[in-house]
């Protein structure tokens, strides 16, 4: 099991906090990358952010992100990665409890990413895999070099939509060791939450997603699902008041 607090661990204050860029300082943008996003991408990373719903932490101290500039090097304070999608717990909801994030600054935060997901694709999959080298010791770090040793992920979720599956790597003496998916499931005890390939409908598109589920086996629902068990649930107790012989529009009349 992961320990929270270890990982956790706040960055050094050198050089000092208050001389070093703020979320209002660094860009939110992809900095110098071309290129427009795909429709596929966005989607699947809406679909965790609504779900990632932690048992074991407050709504006001949990925080997930998709495709937002993730600042981590206090050596280099340009250098940044845009994950697909990660959560961070122990962090105020809002930045500094109060304003919605333009970036994500670790060392402004003190909080690193307890979890990332990246979807794959032809173009990233070498470098979300750990599978390129840096030829030069101040080339950027890639992806996994940075969650793995600068940020120390404690879980690193890469997704393969293409083969509908997912492979998950935990954090172990400081090295990244692929854990064993049953079922198409991984639980996360310190969470009190799971990660899933459902199959289902999400946005009008039908398809496996992975989405994050309760202690019960039940899916964490996102908005729109809750309205409608909202509805369905009003409508199921309508039906038993009028089998019951009372009018559910005139309760007070009882």
């Amino acid at each position: 099991m992961v320990n929270l607090t270890q990982k956790s661990t706040k960055i050094s204050r050198t050089p000092k906090r208050e001389n070093l860029p703020t979320m209002y300082e660094l860009p939110s943008e992809e900095v110098g990358e071309s290129g427009l996003p795909d429709q596929y991408h966005p989607i699947p990373a809406q679909l965790l952010e609504e779900t990632f719903q932690p048992a074991t932490y407050s709504p006001e101290q949990v925080f997930s992100a998709m495709d937002l500039n993730l600042y981590y090097d206090v050596e280099n304070t340009k250098r940044y990665k845009r994950p697909d999608w990660f959560g961070v717990v122990g962090v105020s909801r809002l930045y500094e409890q109060r304003e919605l994030r333009k970036s994500y600054v670790v060392w402004q935060e003190e909080v690193h990413p307890f979890m990332i997901v990246e979807l794959l694709s032809p173009s990233t999959q070498r470098e979300d895999l750990g599978q390129t080298t840096r030829k030069e010791s101040d080339e950027v770090p890639n992806k996994w070099e940075v969650y793995e040793q600068w940020l120390q992920v404690p879980y690193y979720i890469v997704y393969e939509g293409e083969q509908d599956n997912f492979r998950a790597f935990q954090l172990e003496e400081n090295r990244y060791q692929e854990l064993e998916i049953k079922n198409k499931e991984l639980w996360l005890e310190e969470l009190g939450l799971g990660l899933r390939l459902w199959q289902g409908s999400y946005k009008g598109v039908e398809r496996l997603w992975l989405r994050f589920y309760d202690q019960s086996g039940n899916l964490i629902p996102t908005e729109a699902e809750g309205r409608k068990q909202a509805q369905a649930a009003l409508q199921e107790l309508k039906e038993r008041l009028i089998a019951m012989g009372l009018d559910p529009d005139n309760l007070s009349n009882y």
